[in-house]
């Protein structure tokens, strides 16, 4: 009997976020403010076999090549998943992302009175890496400690 295989569709030109940690795609989506209702073709695969991980999550997006803002907040949320930028059905681009040691606003600190939060100064969010697994962040500011789920939450706010 012919072995059976899962083949999800090409892209001719966008991205593909691959070996995303498993049951984190639809987080993925949300903070990268992808919901397909404006007419690309998006391929999600969720719990997808994998020989280095077991289970992973892999995105498929037409036309969407991502900044470095949405790269840090993937990170944030997968970090080592792998990117490829596709072009005329082939990669064109690939890489692993990799955590940063510090993000520079990409999402507001949640603690209302730290100073990055004030109208009246010119101040950017700052966070520093102080933990990859589990994920944990800490502003730079006033300290505060936020933890993956909250993360997961204010990304997904923006």
């Amino acid at each position: 009997m012919a072995e059976l295989t899962l083949r999800i569709e090409k892209i001719r030109e966008g991205t593909v976020i691959d070996h995303i940690s498993a049951g984190k795609a639809l987080t993925v989506l949300n903070i990268l403010g992808l919901d397909g209702k404006d007419g690309r073709l998006i391929t999600v695969g969720i719990n997808v076999s994998s020989r280095r991980t077991g289970k992973k999550d892999i995105i498929k997006v037409e036309r969407v090549f991502l900044n470095n803002d949405q790269l840090n907040q993937i990170s944030l949320i997968s970090p080592n998943c792998t990117i490829s930028y596709i072009k005329d059905f082939k990669v064109d681009r690939k890489f692993i992302l990799s955590l940063p040691k510090r993000f520079y606003g990409i999402f507001s600190c949640p603690n209302e009175n730290c100073i990055s939060n004030s109208e009246r100064e010119p101040v950017k969010s700052e966070f520093d890496v102080i933990s990859e697994n589990p994920i944990k962040i800490k502003c730079v500011y006033c300290n505060r400690i936020l933890f993956f789920e909250e993360i997961a939450n204010i990304s997904q706010k923006r």
